[in-house]
């Protein structure tokens, strides 16, 4: 029996087996109403409230702070002495790799296509408001963190809701958190064995196979998927056994790189179309008030572009603070700053440089997708950069690497934070997740288990449901955090603050085994 055959064998038989639990599952999460002529999903409702609420709450921090966060991740509010694995630019750069990968890409081109060009407009808002949402996440993720004697630190919505509500509402906050904890931990193990590592590792290298001749090209065959799914899981195993320290020394510089390469090519198609920049901006504002060719008008728009960025930015989703909890700070709010420059990242810049691209270079096949014909959203971008870059295929297939690896690096940070919770800190118990979870990146590249990454997405945003109750009944905790991280900065500024100012602003965190 050859290896096509098995492989074909196995999805088959997940889909039939898990089919009837995804479509279930997929039809709460992801309802959607009627409203206005088109429909509305309630998840992504939920998230973009939040931002608005968590603006309005903060006094739109992410604006009003936002040259502080800058200045917080150049180093500039560091202090001796602080406790954590990394700094502030390593947990913001590991955090990103998490959220921009093939959403920013193909995502992004299904929705300019579905929602026209004014869903851009949207996108960008809704990635502005949930700037609001990741500053209060992550700053209870480290507030709530564990340091264990090792040195390693632990956070996240596992510990932040648990602890959280237990301070704040005693015996019975306690249990209801415990009961939230072990869920959360058991929902981000899911997403990031499926969603976050094989879905990654499967899109990698069917980009791949398309620009190495397709299916009978040099890596079309059984075995060019299972050289590279093995060469992926190296990589990956290799870096997981270093733990934060590792996986941020290499999203450090893997981020920074992708980014580059991604904007410059964007860049490149724009600036050749510069006379068309003026009438593509038009287009997308003209598109967000008075939308032509788009169900349900201006709020069409606006859904698809909401939509798009809620799915890209993770914000509310209790993934990030996983990774920004490790970071060497005494002060849980300056990190908390730090992370909301993801949102604008991930979708104010990467996401917009992409539709940009799309609208100015306008490619045939993205007019066709505005028709309704079928056209996968990574052929789009794709095609819109070669109208003046014929080659960027093969600069799109290094990027799409790029994003994989980064991602796949994050999510097992992740996975392995929640696999711990779940299962306990032992060596062993540590050396069976990253065993299993590099044979899920050989997986990756054999099997699509559709199903079983749809059902991913399903229990992730299962998580936003949960995380963010959470995050309503601790933001008077932030509110706190982040004056006493701005009295800070007023000392600092005025050269006044002493080492026993220091230690008396920061609460001890508990050091576990």
């Amino acid at each position: 029996m050859s290896l096509d055959t098995i492989t074909t064998s196995v999805d088959d038989a997940v889909s039939r087996f898990f089919e009837p639990i995804a479509k279930w599952l997929g039809d709460i999460v992801f309802y959607s109403g009627p409203v206005g002529g088109t429909q509305l999903p309630l998840i992504a409702a939920w998230l973009v409230v939040a931002g608005l609420v968590f603006s309005g709450w903060f006094g739109l921090v992410q604006i009003r702070k936002f040259r502080l966060a800058v200045d917080v991740v150049r180093g500039k509010y560091d202090e001796k002495g602080s406790t954590g694995e990394v700094n502030h630019f390593q947990a913001l750069t590991a955090a990103v790799s998490g959220t921009v990968g093939l959403g920013n890409i193909a995502g992004v081109a299904v929705a300019v296509s579905i929602g026209g060009p004014g869903a851009t407009f949207w996108m960008i808002l809704c990635g502005l408001l949930g700037m609001a949402t990741k500053f209060v996440e992550v700053t209870l993720g480290v507030k709530y963190r564990e340091v264990h004697a090792d040195g390693t630190v632990s956070g996240g919505p596992m510990h932040y809701l648990p602890k959280g509500l237990a301070e704040r509402f005693g015996a019975r906050g306690k249990t209801l958190g415990k009961v939230l904890a072990v869920l959360a931990s058991a929902m981000i193990l899911f997403f990031g064995l499926f969603g976050g590592n094989l879905f990654q590792v499967n899109q990698s290298y069917a980009q791949l196979v398309s620009v190495t001749g397709g299916e009978n090209g040099m890596m079309g065959s059984s075995a060019g998927a299972l050289f590279f799914g093995i060469l992926i899981a190296a990589i990956v195993g290799i870096v997981l056994l270093g733990g934060i320290r590792s996986i941020a020394s290499v999203t450090s510089r893997l981020v920074p790189a992708m980014a580059g390469i991604y904007i410059a090519a964007c860049l490149v198609v724009i600036l050749v179309n510069v006379s068309a920049v003026p009438s593509a901006v038009s287009s997308i504002i003209e598109g967000a008030f008075n939308p032509q060719s788009v169900a349900g008008g201006v709020l069409g728009a606006l859904i698809i572009g909401f939509k798009r960025a809620a799915l890209s930015n993770e914000a509310g989703l209790g993934s990030a603070p996983i990774a920004h909890s490790a970071v060497k700070t005494k002060h849980p709010a300056s990190e908390g700053l730090v992370a909301l420059l993801e949102p604008f990242i991930d979708t104010v810049v990467i996401c917009t440089m992409t539709a940009l691209t799309i609208v100015i270079a306008n490619p045939a096949s993205w007019g066709e997708a505005r028709k309704g014909d079928s056209i996968g959203g990574v052929t789009i971008t794709s095609d819109a950069f070669a109208t003046v870059l014929p080659w960027f295929p093969y600069i799109l297939t290094i990027a799409v690497m790029l994003f994989a690896i980064s991602t796949v690096l994050t999510w097992g940070y992740y996975c392995m934070k929640a696999w711990t919770h779940l299962f306990g800190r032992s060596k062993g118990s540590e050396l069976t997740f990253k065993v299993m979870y590099t044979l899920f990146a050989v997986a990756g590249s054999l099997l699509t288990l559709q199903t079983l990454i749809d059902m991913a997405d399903a229990v992730l945003f299962m998580l936003a449901v949960i995380n963010i109750i959470g995050l309503y009944l601790l933001a008077p905790v932030v509110k706190r955090e982040l004056n006493t991280f701005l009295d800070f900065v007023r000392r600092r500024d005025a050269g006044q603050e002493t080492e026993a100012d220091e230690d008396e602003d920061q609460e001890p965190v508990k050091t576990t085994v």
